[in-house]
């Protein structure tokens, strides 16, 4: 759990707005459960083929909690509660996976998720064993290829034709900012 700990802990020394922080249970409510369920917000992730409930929801925080992976909270000024990222750390490969998911349709184009992907970017490459943060997305999702882009990501992979999006068959794509060669 030493990764997730050294994580929120640079997070929190962080007095940038949006505000990111670890998930709590309390966050589990009909707005985050209505996000999961509302198929323009998940058109993009594998969430689209999950009927979420509060006890999925409880069952995934549940499992986030017992691991060394970090569930983050965005939190906006004036819109609270905006959306979530998730951090898988592979300590192996000295590797982490951001991934991103801004519900709240009222903190689109707003900028809060790129601020809030750079705030955890830079906390993860504080992190002095990690080597290279990561990402992946869909072609057909020009938001966070621009994010992950604008966040100083480069391109680090393809798999074609890999999954299906309204009926047609569509790249993923990678990302990653490596730490070594950015220091």
């Amino acid at each position: 759990m030493m990764f997730k700990q050294e994580l929120i802990q640079h997070l929190q020394s962080q007095q940038e707005v949006p505000r990111v922080r670890e998930f709590l249970v309390t966050d589990i409510n009909n707005d985050y459960i209505a996000w999961l369920n509302d198929p323009v917000v998940v058109q993009y992730s594998n969430q689209r083929f999950i009927e979420h409930s509060y006890e999925s929801c409880r069952a995934y925080f549940n499992n986030m909690q017992s691991s060394d992976n970090a569930f983050l909270a965005i939190v906006d000024p004036l819109l609270g509660h905006v959306g979530t990222m998730t951090v898988y750390i592979n300590h192996h490969h000295a590797t982490a996976d951001i991934g991103i998911l801004l519900g709240n349709k009222d903190a689109w184009g707003k900028g809060i998720a790129t601020q809030a992907w750079c705030l955890v970017l830079e906390a993860l490459k504080k992190v002095p064993y990690l080597r290279k943060i990561t990402a992946g997305t869909l072609a057909c999702n020009e938001s966070m290829i621009r994010l992950a882009l604008r966040s100083g990501m480069c391109a680090d992979g393809q798999r074609h034709a890999q999954e299906i999006v309204d009926g047609v068959a569509v790249d993923i794509l990678f990302f990653a900012y490596y730490c070594d060669e950015n220091e």
